[in-house]
Formats: structure tokens, C-alpha cells, sequence
């Protein structure tokens, strides 16, 4: 259930499309808003100004997205937006962080300071990424990755608060192995028992969901590819990447060059992606 979503986001891309079409989903909209603006800290002598259009621009977000500016929080900070978007969320306890990206791969992302990627990167709440590059449609239809773990269940179960609410809306579950499994004697694999564990999951969350085996050593470029076999509108993807204490203060810059999946499908997704993290309560 969402009670605060935050809205992080320099006014260009489709993130006001994808707000949009949240708002048309009951589970969202009876979430509170809270729209951020922030401030570059190199703003200097020229804080007042800055000021006065960042409220302009805050205005207008709200009157395109057609909302009641008594219902609406809107938020203007100065500061580093990375560590910003990160702050506030923490301090409203947001159950979504919305944020727009420019689909950077992880260099770029470091060398150009990608604000998106370091709050993806470090947040340890749900987080929806929408890529200036991707057309935003409606959601209809939903892929949600599925591996069996806790944060998997967490994904699964936010996907489906999502789907139960959409009028003809469909939820697939991706689950992919590197190899190919054999089966036990009575023709069942392993895969098969995480995919009927999810199925029967959804199933008591009032959601009929879709499984889906696939198998290809390169995991993030699998599920991107589901996705875009399946044609979905959001992909749900549950990651367990480990951030160390460092990294709160630091980028993790082993993880964003290294081979983390769910980075990959940052990137490549042909859909928005909703990230569902380990709540760090839990490890």
C-alpha cells in the first residue's frame, strides 16, 4: 500500500506521463504526493533566483499534472540533488521514489554524475526509473521478476497491489536460470518450484500471474529480453545487490562497473522499471 510518493524529477523526459498514469491506479492515488525541486548548491549569489524558479517550476508541474495544490507537498532544498532525493525520502518514509533518466550506461553514469543512477544505486526504497528514451504507455501489462528470496516476494507483492487494481490488467513472473535444469523424475525443476510458489502467491493476492522460464547466462539482458517479448509496460525486478557502508557516502564503483543485473536493466529495459530493493532491516 503506498502512503508517500516522492517525485524527484528536472521536469523533462515522460515522468509526468508515467505520474499520470499512476494517479489512474486507485492504490496510487490515494497515496500523498511530494513533489522535489532541488536547488544546486553552486547557486551562490544567485539563490534568490534560483529560488523563485525553482517555485515556478514546482507550480507548473502541478498544474500540468492537473492536481490540487492543497493536495500536493511540494519540497524546494538546496543542496546535492543525489544525496537530496535520498534524504527527503528517507525523511518522508516514501513508499516510491519517481525519478527520470537519461538510460546512461554506468561510465557514463559516473563521469556525468547521474543523479538517478547514485539514488538507484544506494536507495533502499522502491524505486521507478523512467528513461527519457522510452515511450510511456499505459500500464497494462506487468512483468515482475521472480527468484524465490524475500525481496522477490516483496516485488512480487508490491506488482501485484499494482495489477489487481488496473481493469484487465496482466501480471507475468520472469524467472531465469543460467542453465538449463533436469528435471526430477516426476518432470518438475527447480524452476518449476519457484514459479508455482509465485503463482500461488499472486493467486492469494487476488492475481492471476503468468509464469514464464527462461534460461540464458547473461541474466539482466534475459529479462530485458521477456520484456520486450512480452511487451510490458513496467518491469518489477527484485535486487539483492549489496551496498557497503561506504557506499552511502561513495558510489559503489566495483558494483556500477562490475556486472550488476539489476544496473544492466536500468539501462536496457524496454520498459520503465520499478526496483524493489532488500530493506536493509533484513540482512
Amino acid at each position: 500500500m503506498f502512503r508517500n510518493v516522492l517525485i524527484a524529477d528536472s521536469g523533462k523526459g515522460h515522468v509526468e506521463e508515467m505520474v499520470r498514469m499512476l494517479r489512474d491506479i486507485p492504490v496510487v492515488r490515494q497515496a500523498r504526493l511530494n513533489l522535489l525541486h532541488v536547488v544546486p548548491e553552486q547557486a551562490g549569489e544567485d539563490f534568490q533566483q534560483h529560488w523563485q524558479q525553482a517555485a515556478g517550476l514546482v507550480a507548473e508541474a502541478v498544474s500540468r499534472l492537473q492536481l490540487n495544490p492543497s493536495e500536493v507537498n511540494t519540497i524546494i532544498r538546496q543542496g546535492d540533488t543525489k544525496q537530496t532525493v535520498l534524504q527527503v525520502a528517507e525523511e518522508l518514509n516514501a513508499d516510491l521514489i519517481v525519478m527520470g533518466s537519461r538510460g546512461l550506461n554506468r561510465l557514463q553514469s559516473i563521469l556525468g554524475n547521474s543523479a538517478s543512477q547514485y539514488v538507484f544505486q544506494l536507495s533502499t526504497r522502491p524505486m521507478l526509473l523512467v528513461r527519457d528514451d522510452l515511450y510511456v504507455r499505459h500500464i497494462n501489462r506487468v512483468m515482475v521478476t521472480v527468484d524465490g528470496t524475500g525481496v522477490g516476494d516483496d516485488a512480487l507483492r508490491l506488482a501485484t497491489d499494482l495489477v489487481r487494481e488496473i481493469p484487465g490488467g496482466s501480471l507475468t513472473g520472469v524467472h531465469v536460470t543460467r542453465q538449463d535444469i533436469t528435471p526430477s523424475r516426476g518432470g518438475r525443476s527447480p524452476a518449476d518450484a519457484v514459479l508455482d510458489k509465485a503463482v500461488q502467491q499472486a493467486r492469494g493476492y487476488g492475481v492471476t500471474l503468468k509464469p514464464l522460464h527462461r534460461t540464458g547466462a547473461d541474466i539482466g539482458r534475459t529479462v530485458c529480453a521477456a520484456a520486450e517479448e512480452m511487451n510490458a509496460d513496467l518491469l518489477v525486478i527484485a535486487s539483492q545487490d549489496r551496498r557497503p557502508v561506504v557506499a552511502r557516502a561513495l558510489v559503489d564503483l566495483d558494483r556500477l562497473l562490475g556486472s550488476s543485473v539489476s544496473d544492466y536493466i536500468r539501462v536496457h529495459a524496454p520498459a520503465p522499471v520499478l526496483l524493489v530493493r532488500e530493506p536493509e532491516g533484513r540482512r
